[in-house]
C-alpha cells in the first residue's frame, strides 16, 4: 500500500530531485527514495545517517561483506536493492 502523500506530496526541491532521478534512470523512482525525500528532516536524514553508519562504520565485517549481506537480504525480500 502506498500513501498518496508520500507518492505525490513532496516539496518543490524534492520533486526536482525525483524528476532528475527518473529522467536519468528512465524508471519510476523506488519507494524507499520517495519515502526518504518526503520529509527528509523527519525520516530521510536520520535513516540515511543510520544506514551509512551500519554499512560503513566500525565492524568486524568488511564493507564488501556488508554489501553482500544487504544484497542477499534484498533479493530474498524481492527488493531491487
Amino acid at each position: 500500500m502506498r500513501l498518496r502523500v508520500v507518492e505525490r506530496g513532496h516539496r518543490l526541491p524534492e520533486k526536482l530531485k525525483l524528476a532528475v532521478i527518473r529522467l536519468v534512470s528512465g524508471r519510476r523512482v523506488v519507494d524507499i527514495i520517495r519515502t526518504l525525500l518526503y520529509r527528509p528532516e523527519f525520516f530521510g536524514r536520520p535513516m540515511s545517517e543510520w544506514t551509512q553508519s551500519v554499512m560503513r562504520g566500525p565492524s568486524d565485517w568488511k564493507v564488501g561483506e556488508r554489501e553482500l549481506f544487504a544484497a542477499f537480504t534484498s533479493r530474498l525480500n524481492k527488493c531491487r536493492f
